[in-house]
C-alpha cells in the first residue's frame, strides 16, 4: 500500500492566501476528504444552515487531477444541480447580465443559467478562476462573496459555490487573486495518490495492467517535469489511456501507441509499453486461479502488480469463481504484506457482495486474516472519488 495516508491532512501555513504562489503552502487534502468537505456543505444547507455562514471552497491544483470531476460526481451522488462556469471562456457581461433600456434607466438581465427555483439544490462552480482576467473575477466577486447580483437575482439558498484554479507552478495561465476575493474562500489543495486513483480505475474497469503500471511507478501519476504544452502524465490523461487500452482491437498497434503517446507523452507511454511487454510474461490469472500445484509467484515486482490487478479484474467474471475463491485467498496470503494488503483492498472495493460474503465465510480467510489483516487496517479500502 502507499505510504500516503490518505486521511491525514496536512497543515502547512495558518495565513489566508493571497496569491497562487501562496496558496501552494494550503491545506492538502485527497479526493475522498473534498468529497467529503462538498457533501458537508450540500447536507448542512439541506437542514437548513444559512447559506452565507458556508465559506465558498476554492479547490487549487495541477490541471487534470480531478478538480471538477470530484465536483460532478459528489452532485450525481447526491441528486442535486451542477453548473460549471467555466470563466476563461466567458466575458463580464454574461456574469452580470446584459443591460436593457428601460425609459431612463438601465435595467439589467441576469443570464438564465443561474438558478431560480427556491428549492432546488446544487453546486455552482466557477472553474479556470485563476485564468480569468481581472475584469472577469471582478465580475464574479459580487456572485461568489455576496451570492446576488445587485438587486436582481440572489442565489438560492440550496446551492453552494465553489471555485477552482490552477497554481503558478502549474506552468498553466494563472491571474493572482484580489487579497479582498482570497480572504473570503476556504483554500484546500487537491492533491490525489496512486491509491486514490487506482481505488477509482478498479471500481471504473480501467485495464488491470494499467492500473498494475501506475501503482509500479507511482511517480508518474502525476509529472509535471517535462514538456507541459504537449501531453502529459496525470490522473485525468492516465484515465484516457484507459479507455484507449479498452479499444485496442479497433485501432492498429502504431495508432494506439500514437494517441497514448499525445496523452502522456513519449516517455511514459514507452515506460507503459515496456511494462506491458514485462506484465505478458506473467502467468495467466485464469490458468493460475484453477490450477491445483503450488503458487509459483512471479519474482519480478512489476509482474506480481500486473498479476495482482487481473486477479481482482477477472475473479468476479468467472463461471467458477465460487470454486476457484480459496485459491484467490491462498495467492494474497502468499503474497508480501504490501501488495496482499493492496490487493485484497481492491477486492473489497469492487466485489459483488455475495462474493465478499462467500470470501470472509472461507476456511482460507481466517489464514489471511492472521498473516496480513492488520496492514489491510492500517490503509483505507473505501470507495474513494477521482478523476475521469
Amino acid at each position: 500500500m502507499s505510504g500516503n495516508d490518505p486521511h491525514k491532512l496536512s497543515v502547512v501555513s495558518t495565513h489566508p492566501p493571497v496569491n497562487p504562489k501562496a496558496v501552494m503552502m494550503t491545506t492538502t487534502i485527497t479526493p475522498q476528504q473534498l468529497a467529503e468537505m462538498l457533501s458537508y456543505q450540500l447536507t448542512a444547507i439541506a437542514d437548513h444552515a444559512q447559506a452565507t455562514a458556508l465559506p465558498p471552497l476554492m479547490i487549487w491544483g495541477a490541471p487534470g487531477v480531478g478538480k471538477s470531476s470530484v465536483v460532478a460526481q459528489v452532485c450525481a451522488q447526491h441528486g442535486v444541480g451542477l453548473i460549471d462556469v467555466r470563466l476563461a471562456q466567458r466575458e463580464p457581461v454574461d456574469m452580470r447580465g446584459l443591460p436593457v433600456p428601460d425609459g431612463d434607466t438601465v435595467r439589467w438581465l441576469p443570464s438564465a443559467e443561474w438558478p431560480r427555483d427556491p428549492d432546488s439544490r446544487g453546486i455552482i462552480l466557477f472553474d479556470e478562476l485563476t485564468a480569468a482576467d481581472r475584469s472577469l473575477q471582478v465580475a464574479a466577486y459580487e456572485f461568489i462573496l455576496d451570492r446576488r447580483l445587485g438587486d436582481l437575482y440572489r442565489v438560492p439558498d440550496g446551492w453552494v459555490v465553489v471555485a477552482a484554479g490552477n497554481r503558478v507552478e502549474d506552468h498553466a495561465v494563472s491571474a493572482p487573486l484580489s487579497s479582498a476575493l482570497a480572504n473570503r474562500f476556504a483554500h484546500v489543495e487537491l492533491d490525489p495518490t496512486v491509491e486514490d486513483w487506482a481505488s477509482w480505475a478498479v471500481a471504473a474497469q480501467v485495464e488491470p495492467v494499467l492500473i498494475a503500471f501506475v501503482r509500479f511507478r507511482p511517480d508518474l501519476l502525476l509529472d509535471q517535469h517535462g514538456d507541459l504544452s504537449r501531453g502529459w502524465p496525470s490522473p485525468r490523461s492516465w484515465a484516457r489511456v484507459g479507455r484507449i487500452m479498452a479499444d485496442r482491437d479497433r485501432l492498429s498497434p502504431v495508432v494506439q501507441q500514437a494517441l497514448i503517446s499525445g496523452l502522456v507523452g513519449e516517455a511514459a507511454a514507452a515506460e507503459l509499453n515496456a511494462f506491458l511487454d514485462w506484465a505478458g510474461d506473467a502467468p495467466d490469472i485464469h490458468d493460475l486461479l484453477r490450477s491445483q500445484g503450488r503458487l509459483a509467484l512471479p519474482k519480478r515486482a512489476d509482474q506480481r502488480h500486473a498479476l495482482c490487478a487481473a486477479a481482482v479484474h477477472h475473479l468476479p467474471h468467472m463461471p467458477d469463481r465460487l470454486q476457484v475463491l480459496g485459491r484467490f485467498i491462498a495467492l494474497a496470503c502468499a503474497l508480501p504484506a504490501d501488495l496482499a494488503a493492496m490487493m485484497m483492498a481492491d477486492a473489497l472495493r469492487v466485489f459483488p457482495a455475495d462474493l465478499v460474503t462467500a470470501m470472509m465465510a472461507h476456511r482460507q480467510w481466517q489464514r489471511w486474516q492472521e498473516g496480513h489483516g492488520r496492514h489491510l487496517q492500517e490503509g483505507s479500502h473505501e470507495r474513494c472519488i477521482v478523476v475521469a
